[in-house]
């Protein structure tokens, strides 16, 4: 039995071979021209890391065509400027706006002039000045539609409760998260006194990281939890709320800690204010980190099938890429759990009471 299971491995080995071989070959006579494919996949990849004035849907590049809506641009220079980030026309022009020109350069705006003129330092990063861009990019465009959705959806919810006990439609699927948000992460964290003062911003921080992760997945190409702006403007929030709502208690641990020798207090008291910024900053961090790695290393395995040029190649880098998309799919329900999780828990140690445990 056991020599009949080596033969057969063996005439496997056979069988693979040449095929093996062959797709070794094939990527040796292709490595030359494959880097500008590399560099091509990769600037794909860093493209749709950023924010846009343009919500493309579809483009091609040997045409030089795009299908996509352009985004009202915002600037502050010597006054407001607006117009349409129609007037680049994808970076190519230099737009003009009350005798002033304006150059988009990696989707950032720059000061220029007529032709369009930009300046580098030794490590080639523009030196032209930049005027305060309050532009609506894609970015705020996909945030505005998910709060428009989560009003619609929410308010649905809560006005299916008028008709009976049991939610309907699509408040069926939601409420048990609602229950969960509840039950498994303010109450434990906050404690069953105080919960209900946050439910609303925890419920609200929830939904709103999780719907934007999920369509961080689409061909839609947006990555808003990817943008560490974005994450800075979340930690922040939890980071006022937990300050502006802390008690003495919480103060006191900070600055006079109970039960500990006085010189130990001149000492600890430093790094519990440091630990006030750390905590959100690690909640920045965090989610940011996290949803961009997911987004390099899944479109990285999909520009694999157009770098390996052969079937085995390409299909176990689909397999893989299929994969790795179910498994994001559970991170961008694990990244807002965490978010708000973590939320809560700081949002209880500033309502501990000095009988709590």
């Amino acid at each position: 039995m056991r020599r009949d299971f080596i033969e057969k491995i063996l005439v496997l080995m056979l069988i693979f071979a040449p095929m093996m071989t062959w797709a070794q070959h094939e990527l040796t006579e292709t490595e030359a021209g494959s880097e500008q494919q590399k560099e091509g996949i990769q600037g794909f990849i860093e493209h749709h890391l950023q924010d846009s004035h343009y919500f493309t849907l579809t483009e091609d590049e040997e045409s030089g065509s795009h299908i996509g809506i352009p985004l009202p641009v915002i600037l502050w220079d010597n006054g407001v400027k607006v117009f349409s980030a129609s007037e680049f026309h994808h970076g190519e022009t230099v737009a003009e706006v009350d005798g002033e020109y304006y150059a988009l350069y990696h989707n950032k705006i720059y000061k220029t002039d007529a032709e369009g003129t930009m300046n580098f330092d030794e490590d080639h990063h523009p030196t032209n000045v930049k005027p305060l861009d309050f532009s609506i990019t894609k970015n705020v465009v996909t945030m505005l539609l998910v709060s428009i959705l989560m009003f619609i959806l929410f308010r649905g919810l809560a006005k299916s409760y008028s008709s009976g006990p049991m939610p309907r439609g699509m408040g069926r699927f939601f409420e048990p998260l609602v229950v969960f948000v509840r039950d498994e992460i303010a109450i434990p964290n906050i404690g069953e006194k105080h919960y209900k003062k946050y439910m609303s911003f925890l419920l609200t921080i929830f939904f709103f990281i999780w719907f934007l992760n999920l369509l961080g997945m689409t061909p839609l190409g947006v990555n808003v939890t990817g943008n560490i702006a974005v994450t800075f403007g979340l930690a922040l929030l939890t980071f006022l709320i937990t300050t502006f709502t802390a008690n003495k208690n919480y103060w006191g641990h900070i600055f006079w800690m109970p039960g500990v020798p006085k010189l130990m207090r001149i000492v600890l008291a430093p790094i519990e204010v440091l630990g006030m910024f750390i905590k959100p900053f690690s909640l920045m961090i965090r989610l940011y980190a996290n949803m961009t790695a997911g987004h390099v290393v899944l479109m990285s395995i999909i520009g694999l099938m157009f770098l390996f040029k052969n079937w085995i190649g390409s299909t176990l880098s689909f397999g893989l890429a299929f994969a790795l998309s179910i498994l994001e799919l559970l991170v961008a329900a694990l990244q807002a759990y965490i978010f708000t999780m973590l939320s809560a828990l700081y949002f209880g140690m500033a309502k501990e009471e000095h009988d709590d445990h």
